[in-house]
């Protein structure tokens, strides 16, 4: 077996067993008893064992192994992982990692548990890398209409804001609509300045401003709700329910020069999301 940076491998014949990390072999240890056989049940477990499993000799087995394993071989047959009979929770191994948080498109983070205002100024600023054309980058509502939201739909990018008085919309479109999707780092910022928001990608800006320039607040009192949002919780300023697919980094939630959120591990709630940690190269 290979394992994320060790190599291991174990020998058991007749009643003596040995074990051997990186080429360093242990003294071989003696199994009690007269048999030179071992009484094991016919399924294979590896990286962990079901719930429901009771191990036999070896204790309680509580957690699966938070690693990546590669090469594995039983009596010098190679095993075919493609072809196991289950699979629970086992994700993709990568050779390399960048900087940044992963989302692998089934879930979200939630941050400010206790509900974010927005009012009248906001500035949202991150990275990212994708190759979907489709996804949720940030999403804060209310219960009225007042709501803020920043998504990828169909290779663009939208920053909408409802301070009461109806919805406006500033929209980057680039001219490939998939060169946002090329699984490269962009840039994005989106800033609301009472009736008025700012979107820049990659250093494009587009303005929109409100006609109705007495409406400057947006009254929010949800969590801040990053990558997704659960089924349940209705966001008054997304389009879409898509949630996003690749990494971001980078990401601020700034008010005045106040940062109010910027740290995913400190989320009160997450699903498919991986901080600090973006893959690279798939193994």
């Amino acid at each position: 077996i290979d394992l994320t940076c060790a190599q291991i491998s174990t020998e058991y014949i007749k009643r003596r067993s040995t074990i051997t990390v990186d080429g360093q072999e242990s003294a071989s240890v003696s199994i009690p008893g007269e048999s030179n056989t071992m009484d094991v049940e016919g399924k294979l477990y590896l990286g962990g064992l079901p719930p429901s499993y009771t191990a036999k000799n070896i204790g309680n087995v509580t957690h699966s192994i938070p690693a990546c394993i590669s090469n594995v071989t039983i009596n010098s047959k190679q095993l075919d992982k493609d072809g196991a009979l289950s699979i629970h929770a086992v994700n993709k191994c990568y050779a390399s990692a960048q900087q940044g948080t992963y989302f692998d498109g089934s879930g979200f983070a939630a941050l400010v548990k206790e509900g974010y205002k927005v009012r009248s100024d906001v500035n949202i600023s991150l990275e990212v890398r994708t190759t979907s054309l489709n996804g949720v980058l940030l999403g804060i509502s209310s219960a009225k209409v007042d709501a803020i939201g920043l998504e990828i739909v169909n290779g663009r990018v939208l920053f909408h804001v409802n301070n009461g008085a109806g919805r406006i919309t500033a929209i980057y479109k680039p001219e490939d609509s998939s060169s946002l999707c090329d699984g490269k780092w962009h840039q994005i910022q989106a800033n609301k300045v009472k009736h008025k928001i700012i979107l820049t990608v990659d250093g494009n800006t587009v303005q929109v401003e409100s006609p109705h320039v007495q409406s400057t607040s947006a009254d929010t009192n949800n969590p801040v709700y990053v990558g997704g949002y659960p089924a349940d919780v209705k966001q008054n300023c997304l389009t879409s329910q898509t949630s996003f697919h690749g990494c971001i980094k980078n990401f601020k939630l700034v008010k005045g020069t106040q940062t109010e959120a910027d740290d995913f591990s400190k989320s009160f709630e997450m699903r498919g999301v991986f901080p600090h940690s973006c893959p690279g190269t798939e193994l």
